[in-house]
């Protein structure tokens, strides 16, 4: 799976990289920073929920 972030739509709630440190972390202004573009499938649950709990969508996750 890939995973991609809007970076003019994330204004840095978080939740993303609260709930998978491992696939998101903030940047220097707390906005959504991609660890990695393509997701291992032992790290495809976090993509998942960090995808889920973002309240913009600015997060985006294709096959």
């Amino acid at each position: 799976m890939r995973i991609a972030v809007d970076e003019a739509t994330c204004v840095g709630h978080g939740r993303c990289y609260a709930l998978a440190p491992d696939v998101y972390a903030p940047d220097d202004r707390g906005h959504c920073e991609l660890l990695m573009t393509d997701v291992p499938p032992e790290l495809e649950a976090q993509a998942r929920a960090g995808e889920a709990n973002c309240p913009e969508r600015a997060i985006s996750i294709s096959p």
